[in-house]
């Protein structure tokens, strides 16, 4: 099969729907072949059943799941090349309110989660000597957004850890990059405007659009927007990538807040 990932194996956690259904269906049009995890089984069913791919239900943030992910691709496909850690949540509250339950769950996922998939995928990636790994951040690491402090802390954080991978491995082939989307249409960014619009008596729609009123691009992203980044990173064309942080954001940015009351 032609394409840019032309023969490599993927593994993509997080895949059922938004940037990791879209990713996993771009990965596949680009000739990849594609493990896709996630909790709930049916999502990462269909997405796997529309592309010929493996599903793998469980919490990423377990180690078993993390191995039994990897063990699919190698199984059923022989090896693996990429690694696109997706799966993630978001729990609103600032320090005086968030529940130390949420706090940890945060944390599990968005961090430890990417870090036990990229640990048991990596000696995978060693014996096809080099592959990609792409970890899917937030906007929310390079800025702060009000009562998000445990989303933001753990995005932050994975961007560390694509720093330390990207060291540690390189000299073995391995490139870590990372990925940071501002507002895409996923399922938890419908549940944010949908907050958004309850609070501010509005629809939806008119919520997405207060949020990119001061993006330059004056727009949310769509999925395959983010997944095509993610097909950049993953692909020989950036053979010399690692350790960048790739920011999708529609512009927001290069705002300067205090400009904000000149803009038309």
């Amino acid at each position: 099969m032609s394409g840019r990932l032309a023969d490599k194996i993927a593994v993509i956690s997080g895949g059922g729907t938004g940037i990791g259904a879209a990713t996993a269906r771009r990965f596949a049009a680009e000739g990849a072949r594609v493990v896709v995890t996630g909790r709930r089984r049916e999502p990462i069913e269909s997405v796997a059943a529309d592309i010929g791919g493996v599903a793998v239900a469980g919490d990423t943030s377990e180690t078993e799941h993390a191995t039994a992910a990897v063990t699919a691709a190698l199984t059923h496909f022989g090896g693996v090349d990429i690694v696109v850690a997706n799966a993630g949540v978001g729990i609103g509250g600032d320090v005086l309110s968030v529940r130390d339950e949420d706090w940890q769950q945060m944390l599990d996922v968005n961090v430890t989660g990417a870090m036990k998939l990229a640990r048991a995928a990596l000696p995978a990636l060693i014996d096809r000597g080099g592959g990609a790994i792409v970890n899917i951040s937030s906007v929310s690491a390079l800025s702060a957004s009000p009562a998000r402090v445990g989303y933001g802390v753990s995005k932050s954080a994975l961007l560390a850890l694509t720093r330390s991978m990207a060291y540690d491995y390189g000299r073995q082939g391995i490139r870590v990059n990372t990925v940071c989307p501002g507002w895409v249409r996923t399922p938890m960014a419908d549940a944010a405007m949908d907050s958004l619009a309850n609070a501010k008596d509005i629809d939806r729609e008119e919520a997405y659009r207060r949020a990119a009123a001061h993006l330059p691009l004056r727009r949310v992203a769509r999925p395959e927007e983010i997944a095509h980044c993610c097909v950049f990173l993953a692909s020989d064309e950036a053979s010399f990538v690692t350790g960048a942080v790739l920011v999708a954001d529609g512009g927001g940015e290069i705002v300067g807040t205090g400009t904000l009351a000149f803009d038309d």
